[in-house]
């Protein structure tokens, strides 16, 4: 059975359990940001466990996309080592919110395995938790599993509930037992059952995982009975494809070795098994997958972790002997194995391919000459790689540590990791693992689960009396009351206030009644659902919660940030007309003052461009259309051709914004009544903020109208200063510039010829000393370049020589000095000049035979001069 045909499989069969089936998340997790990346099954459903997000159905079965390449969860060292490690891979799940259990979940594993797929009875094994009865009976008694094969798994970790199989999202909160399931590759293959010593071996392989959340880990330890027990399972389907087509290697499987033999044709290698071509189809999928989801190559956070997975891929293909680009062609036999599962990737092959081949080029570049200086660090570091040097290879030529230590190993050599990260911290470093994901606004989970979701009042109003405070929280911790002057989170059970997301800014204003007023400074989402407003309290008494308050956002500040979010969509809509289809957002920031819009594209936008987009949003301005907002299912609204936003999570109803024919999107966000409303667009910058990401800065309504004004007295002011009546003021200009260049060659060409003057008297006066003419002089009016024109003169007209001119100007001194024919070898020019500079409080360098630095121009220096040249003879004559 083919791996496409598996996963349709899996998920007709859960289909006919009454299970809705729903897309696979993004691999960069929404809402969370203690997730580099979506490394499991659970992670789109994890609000749901935690009871802060309610869902239309209870029953649910995806094919998730998962990567496991930083962070916490990184199996990148282990690609290409061994059979079942990948970063990129894909977990098969069915769900249950509170529904079914144990039971049925066993009952569907069982069934789907040996009834759908035919897997041979005999050859399951399982594994419960060791006071897990229940599943231990069901597998027994009911499935018909003999007691053989069913092995009890008990704390293996090291503590309490610390086991193989036990389940815990966090050190508190859900967890349950699991139960896991076995397939048994038979005797030929090395290894034992699980449980045994030799439970490593290739023989015995779990295939899926099935995880009972029956209990709320509280922080002493103890366990309590969930109200309603969730299921949650995962199979690989890279591995349950290698049974199915009994092959013992993941790499084995149908879809890698289509890609492997694409990688062996790209890279001239006739070895199929080459570790190498692995890699490669590993991480084709892992790179291709992360850039569909908006992850592009960069220094920092998620696009450093891209760009080390790049990096990883091309240095094997260098291995390979491959000296040219590769890697970018193997976008297209992706698209032919994985296209029709995920028509997200085909529909973006062209915007992969090119973000993969501007990566594979500027690494190209460098990998080459990058491996050479390895090889030299490597054969003069014994067994272990200095860290210094390790940075080296990091700071100059793009490697990241990982692949120095990837290298290193191969050779059977270490790399001092102290070391590195003592140098990584002399410098500011961008790019450590996932140090920017830090919670904002944590919410207790004991508290979540007491509370409902927070009522948005803010698309309606933007005030609301009587509402209550239901929760507080401070540093991530509960509390029951605010005393005056004191910060804290507090939530309302409704509330006008909008919180951000988005890339909309939050909400600012008060929360007010009889004893004082909470000035709310910022709104953020909490947990998901709930609406925290950050402030502090200022009153006669504390606010405690199951207060009512009376809410009021600050409307012009609102106001203001409505129309630059409107604006928004519609330049989005105008950068996808004017620049193509692969335009998609790639963040945004939408405040009251101004709006901040990155975007995928690989070149600069022209200034043809930029003023076609502007008109465009203007013109649809101009135009005055309803912003309609509409409620419907999110695939009804993709139907309806509503564009989703990247970065952005969405349940099953949704709210559509359409702006006439030119803009419908999926959005959350608050929104003006008609596009007119907007009053008047300005784009004030573009720029490049990363490989492949360009970023615009607009400005809307008074902001727009400020920022023209503005422009229009820096004109009115340059037209002054140039005698202009403001329609002639781009020719008065160039007319100075040109006159400025014509003048500025006039004064090259008088400082030449008086260098040439100059050169000619100092000549003559150059003082032997055994055979080399030495001369160190003062120069007035000659800048560092004229200087350095002398000393070549200097050079050609004396031979053997040694010279060192300083220039005065504006209080300092510019240094040069050279060294020529039998002088060389003998002193170097780089000494001279520090010799000089260290006594006028300077400094210098430069080449054995050309250096030059600058100091204080201080009144010994005509001494300082003379006494050099009795030094420099000093020097030769030693």
């Amino acid at each position: 059975m083919k791996t496409a045909d598996i996963r349709a499989a899996f998920l007709d069969y859960f289909r006919t359990k009454d299970h809705t089936i729903v897309p696979s998340s993004s691999l960069v997790p929404t809402n969370d940001p203690t997730l580099l990346f979506t490394n499991s099954g659970m992670v789109q459903f994890k609000n749901v466990f935690l009871g802060s997000e309610k869902l239309s159905y209870v029953r649910a079965a995806d094919v998730q996309r998962c990567l496991r390449a930083g962070g916490k969860h990184n199996d990148l060292d282990s690609v290409g080592y061994t059979a079942r490690h990948h970063t990129f891979f894909e977990m098969l799940g069915n769900w249950s919110f509170g529904d079914y259990f144990k039971r049925d979940a066993i009952r569907y594993a069982w069934e789907l395995l040996t009834g759908v797929f035919k897997l041979p009875a005999d050859k399951l094994w399982v594994t419960v938790y060791h006071t897990d009865d229940e599943a231990y009976g069901i597998w027994n008694k009911e499935i018909g599993v003999s007691a053989e094969r069913i092995v009890r798994i008990g704390d293996n970790k090291g503590a309490p509930y610390a086991s193989d199989n036990f389940w815990q999202m966090a050190d508190t909160g859900p967890c349950g037992p699991c139960t896991e399931i076995f397939y048994d590759h038979g005797p030929e293959i090395a290894g034992g059952p699980p449980g045994s010593p030799d439970e490593d071996g290739d023989r015995y392989i779990e295939i899926w995982n099935l995880v009972f959340m029956q209990f709320d880990r509280a922080p002493d330890g103890t366990l309590s009975p969930l109200p309603a027990p969730c299921v949650d399972t995962g199979m690989g389907l890279e591995r349950l494809a290698a049974v199915l087509q009994h092959v013992h290697s993941n790499y084995e499987i149908d879809l890698f070795q289509h890609l492997i033999q694409i990688a062996a044709e790209l890279t001239s290698t006739k070895d199929l098994a080459n570790k190498s071509l692995r890699v490669i189809a590993d991480h084709i999928r892992a790179c291709s997958f992360l850039i569909v989801d908006g992850v592009l190559p960069s220094n920092e956070g998620r696009g450093y972790v891209l760009r080390r997975i790049i990096r990883r891929a091309l240095r094997h293909g260098w291995m390979l002997g491959v000296r040219g680009d590769f890697f970018w062609k193997m976008v297209q036999p992706l698209v032919e194995e994985m296209g029709s599962a995920y028509p997200e990737l085909a529909a973006k092959q062209s915007f992969v391919e090119e973000a993969l081949r501007t990566e594979e080029q500027r690494f190209g570049e460098t990998l080459e000459h990058g491996m050479r200086v390895f090889d030299e660090v490597a054969a003069k570091s014994g067994k272990t790689i200095p860290g210094e040097d390790a940075f080296r290879l990091y700071d100059t030529y793009g490697f990241p540590v990982d692949l120095t230590a990837d290298i290193a190993r191969e050779r059977g050599l270490s790399v001092d990791m102290e070391g590195f990260d003592r140098a990584m911290e002399e410098q500011k470093e961008r790019g450590r693992r996932g140090s920017n994901f830090q919670a904002k606004g944590l919410m207790p989970a004991e508290l979540a689960s007491q509370l409902k979701p927070t009522v948005f009042l803010g698309y309606e109003t933007l005030s609301s009396q009587g509402c209550k405070v239901v929760g507080m929280v401070r540093e991530g911790k509960q509390i029951d009351q605010v005393a005056v002057g004191e910060e804290a989170l507090v939530i309302l059970d409704r509330t006008p206030f909008y919180a951000e997301s988005g890339g909309q800014v939050g909400d600012t204003g008060a929360l007010s009644n009889a004893s004082g007023s909470f000035e709310v400074s910022d709104t953020l989402k909490m947990g998901g659902v709930f609406f925290g407003h950050a402030g502090r309290w200022q009153g006669a008494q504390p606010l405690r919660t199951g207060d009512l308050v009376d809410a009021a956002v600050d409307a012009t500040r609102r106001q203001a940030t409505v129309l630059n979010h409107s604006a928004t969509h519609l330049l989005h809509a105008a950068l996808r007309d004017v620049l193509g289809a692969h335009v998609t957002q790639k963040g945004s920031l939408v405040a009251p003052d101004r709006l901040r819009f990155d975007f995928s594209h690989f070149k600069p936008v022209s200034r043809e461009e930029l003023a076609r987009i502007e008109a465009m949003v203007n013109a649809e301005v101009r135009r005055n259309a309803e912003a309609e907002v509409r409620q419907m299912a999110y695939d009804d609204a993709i139907a309806f051709g509503a564009m989703a936003l990247f970065g952005e999570k969405y349940g099953d109803e949704v709210r559509v914004l359409k702006m006439g024919d030119f803009s419908t999107e999926l959005c959350g966000g608050t929104h003006v009544g008609r596009t007119g409303d907007i009053g008047l667009f300005k784009i004030v910058s573009e720029a490049g903020v990363a490989s492949g990401v360009r970023r615009i800065e607009a400005v809307t309504g008074t902001g727009a109208l400020a920022y023209v004004a503005d422009e229009e007295r820096r004109l009115g002011e340059l037209s002054q200063l140039l005698s202009s009546n403001g329609d002639d003021v781009a020719e008065k200009l160039r007319q100075v510039l040109d006159r400025q260049k014509k003048l500025e060659r006039e004064l090259e060409s008088l400082r030449a010829k008086a260098a040439g003057s100059m050169t000619g008297d100092l000549a003559s006066s150059a003082k032997d000393v055994g055979g080399i003419k030495v001369i160190a002089a003062r120069l007035e009016g000659l800048d560092a370049k004229a200087l350095r024109d002398g000393v070549d003169q200097l050079k050609q007209q004396l031979a053997d020589c040694v010279v060192v001119l300083a220039g005065a100007a504006d209080g300092r001194i510019s240094l040069v000095a050279g060294v020529h024919g039998k002088a060389a070898g003998r002193i170097k020019a780089g000494d001279v000049v520090a010799y000089v500079a260290g006594q006028i409080e300077g400094k210098g360098g430069g080449r054995p035979d050309m250096a030059q630095g600058g100091g204080l121009d201080k009144p010994q220096l005509p001494d300082i001069l003379t006494g050099t040249v009795g030094w420099i003879g000093e020097q030769l004559a030693g």
